[in-house]
């Protein structure tokens, strides 16, 4: 029976490594699941099938789909059990009228819920390394792996060194051509730093987009920089007669089922939540997060003293050779600056509220963003900027800077 059973829905599984990450057990976070929807449920269905308990496989998915009626995918594992009862099953989807492409989707589904509950230790003592550094009122941040067509929500943990919490994580959709969008229609999901820009009314946009619709920033300024456009990426729900969508489904937007993004949505903050979007997420230990962390501080606060200085030379050294922003390259920057600061005779620059984002993309990039208290013998100023500090050389330069 047991070899029967793995032949209907966990064949599917031998296409999914089990990675185990290596923990000293110091300050590793909970590697919990999903706290919303039938994942929980799910899961234990699928332990049940593993350990030859039929029947009570069955009694769980009927339960299972009385919460969730159009959760088409336990609608398939039940068939693929009741016909288990009759005979030796193949594959997954066994029905012999099953339309081949609906199951593939499904299949593509299960098969990216698996890998994260079978995958989910690594988590324990490990955080995604874009998560450098988060300010006081940020309480939470979101990064995505489209690759595992995965959502993974972050606490903000305000004492003083201490990484973010990892609280929860949901299967999402995402672009119909995979991630790294480029152009508008080109149905891929952007990958970088982005934020929550506002909440939409559902009434307004349509049954569509599900319970809820929040907009990025897409394209943000790395974006306009790199030559890419379009417009309309969203965190979504789905149709009220769809569950769940096949992890690929969508035209670049990241797509939740309804109970999922609803329970997401009590934590986004607009214009302060951001939403790091990655092909594959880059796992550091706490100890190489600190390390990390620690450095781009130290950049960011030499920066600062030497504005403070009134040395042209030594603040211009923390500016990359590419750096553009606000119409002007460099050159331009510089020339600025240099009449600017002979009329000064001294100047304070005080950073709050700093944080840090690392853009998953493929260059050494990292967001800075900042509330700034600026000074000076002729000028008062307080704004809110941010900046792009990129790999140079071997250190870090600033690439771009302007207004949040």
């Amino acid at each position: 029976m047991r070899r029967l059973v793995l032949a209907v829905v966990f064949v599917v599984c031998a296409a999914i490594p089990v990675v185990a990450a290596v923990s000293d057990g110091r300050d590793a976070p909970p590697a919990t699941l999903s706290d919303s929807g039938p994942e929980p449920q799910l899961f234990s269905i699928l332990d049940e099938i593993e350990n030859d308990r039929l029947d009570k496989a069955l009694e769980k998915i009927e339960s299972l789909l009385r919460q969730y009626p159009n959760f088409r995918l336990a609608h398939l594992i039940k068939g693929d059990l009741l016909l288990a009862r009759g005979a030796p099953l193949s594959t997954f989807g066994n029905a012999s009228n099953a339309p081949s492409e609906l199951v593939s989707d499904l299949r593509d589904e299960i098969i990216a819920r698996l890998d994260a509950y079978r995958n989910r230790s690594v988590m324990a003592g490990y955080l995604p390394r874009y998560l450098l550094q988060m300010p006081p009122d940020q309480k939470y941040a979101i990064v995505i792996d489209t690759q595992k067509a995965r959502l993974y929500l972050y606490e903000n943990d305000t004492r003083a060194g201490s990484p973010p919490r990892f609280v929860a994580d949901y299967y999402m959709s995402y672009g119909k051509l995979g991630a790294d969008k480029t152009r508008e229609g080109d149905k891929k999901t952007p990958t970088g730093v982005y934020y929550v820009t506002s909440s939409l009314n559902p009434k307004k946009v349509g049954d569509f987009y599900g319970t809820g619709a929040f907009p990025i920033n897409y394209p943000n300024e790395w974006d306009k920089r790199q030559g890419r456009n379009g417009h309309g990426i969203w965190l979504h729900g789905t149709p009220s007669d769809t569950f769940s969508r096949p992890p690929k489904a969508s035209d670049g937007c990241m797509v939740l089922a309804n109970v999922d993004l609803d329970a997401l949505a009590k934590n986004l903050q607009i214009g302060l939540t951001p939403v790091i979007i990655s092909n594959s997420i880059e796992w550091l230990s706490f100890d190489d997060w600190r390390s990390e962390r620690a450095a781009l501080n130290r950049k960011i606060e030499e920066w600062r003293g030497d504005w403070e200085s009134r040395d042209v030379d030594r603040y211009l050294k923390h500016y990359s050779r590419k750096f553009a922003a606000n119409g002007q390259n460099l050159e331009r920057f510089a020339s600025q600056k240099r009449q600017v600061n002979a009329r000064k005779e001294w100047i304070k620059v005080k950073l709050s509220d700093v944080s840090m984002f690392r853009d998953p993309g493929k260059d050494e990039l990292v967001v800075v963003s900042f509330d700034q208290d600026y000074q000076s013998n002729n000028l008062n100023n307080r704004m809110k900027k941010r900046q792009y500090w990129i790999r140079e050389g071997g250190t870090w330069k600033i690439i771009f800077e302007g207004s949040a």
